[in-house]
């Protein structure tokens, strides 16, 4: 069976045209996921309902990844992968959209589990075009560079949209997210390579993912990703109660956070080219490490600024190596479903890390015990990938 590579029937212009336009949808994604964090309360009093209440948004938008998108994923299988892009950018803009004119809560929850859902199936079918665009030595580096539209969402859209939304209201930040999603629309459509339809997943396909390699590489994702949102969920409360850091300067320690991720994310990018085996122990051991080195810097203030930004590095730089890892298990023919799923088992280990975190909280344990116990989580994930694989052919 062909691979994607061989489907491309009319060559990109150049090899970053293509890789632009799929960085301007991921921006888009990446800030319609995070910005609302910024605009709960006004979002809450604007709809008339409770700050819970309104917290369902963010866990309407991941389950609407998780579960979503590899649903949609295998739907749109026999679909060429740009039409599947320009559709999954036309929900996108849609749901935004929805968002910022829906008069009541349930439509606006609606709308954010829809968009949810394209979330998901971009950033799996992104990943396997950018591979299927450059030259095989560069696949991991790829992935990075789409990745980096949403790391730089998280530096530059999250304060910009959240400071839009409270002078202007919530629903002109979605009006703007809206229109990166039309922009992302039209750049897709115009640089991302044709390609031949795809072929409909076939049963035995998708019976391959259950072996041990995919189930394992699936579990090293969310292992990972859990112990970074186990303390990232309740990153204000450790960096004013646990380093002493003015509630106004948080910011600032978040911004060096998010330019640690975008350097980390490039970072990531070339360790897996380089070493593709190797990578994905060597990101994990330096997330625990990372995560580690954030207890000790945030009890010494003069360290809390470098733990917060090398933490931000060593987070993000695992997320090519580990999508590569994940689609280098993939059956073949199925790639965009295997990218998908690894994609779903980011947003599950962001669940289960806020999950994680509120139970340490609650069982009394304290702030401070947050980032060592996190460490475990990702050291978890390092033991499977060090794990003998012994499979049947």
């Amino acid at each position: 069976m062909a691979s994607l590579s061989d489907h491309i029937v009319s060559p990109p212009r150049t090899r970053v045209a293509p890789l632009v336009a799929l960085g301007v949808g991921a921006f888009g994604i990446g800030l319609t996921e995070f910005v609302i964090m910024g605009l709960l309360p006004q979002v809450a009093q604007d709809l008339g309902v409770s700050l819970p209440q309104a917290g369902l948004l963010i866990t309407g938008y991941a389950l609407g990844v998780t579960f979503g998108g590899p649903i949609l994923a295998i739907a749109a299988s026999r679909l060429p992968q740009r039409t599947v892009l320009v559709l999954l950018m036309a929900i996108f803009t849609a749901g935004n959209l929805m968002c910022a004119v829906s008069p009541g809560f349930g439509l606006v929850l609606a709308a954010r589990v829809t968009t949810g859902f394209a979330h998901g199936t971009f950033f799996g079918t992104g990943s396997v075009v950018a591979q299927a665009i450059v030259p095989p030595h560069r696949k991991a580096s790829a992935i990075a560079l789409v990745f980096t539209g949403l790391t730089l969402a998280t530096v530059l859209g999250l304060p910009f949209g959240t400071w839009l939304g409270q002078i202007f209201g919530w629903r002109a930040t979605f009006w703007a997210v809206a229109g990166i999603g039309a922009l992302a629309f039209v750049a897709i459509a115009c640089f991302v390579p044709h390609t031949a339809a795809g072929a409909p997943l076939k049963l035995r396909q998708l019976a391959l993912f259950v072996r041990p390699a995919p189930l394992r590489a699936l579990a090293m994702t969310a292992f990972g990703y859990a112990g970074v949102f186990m303390v990232f969920t309740y990153i204000t409360p450790l960096l004013t109660g646990v380093a002493g850091v003015p509630e106004g300067r948080v910011a600032l320690y978040l911004l060096l956070f998010g330019l640690g991720i975008v350097g980390g994310n490039l970072l990531g990018g070339r360790l897996a080219d380089r070493w593709p085996g190797p990578a994905v122990p060597i990101v994990l051991a330096g997330l625990a490490a990372g995560l580690l080195g954030l207890r000790l810097g945030l009890a010494v203030p003069v360290l809390a600024a470098p733990a917060m930004l090398l933490l931000g590095m060593l987070a993000f730089a695992t997320l090519a190596p580990l999508q590569a890892r994940m689609m280098g298990q993939t059956p073949q023919g199925a790639e965009t479903l295997g990218s998908t799923l690894n994609i779903s088992a980011f947003n599950l280990g962001n669940a289960i890390g806020a999950w994680l975190g509120g139970l340490v909280l609650s069982a009394g344990l304290g702030l401070t015990s947050l980032a060592p116990l996190a460490a475990l989580l990702p050291l978890a994930a390092l033991a499977l990938a060090l794990f003998p694989r012994k499979e049947a052919t």
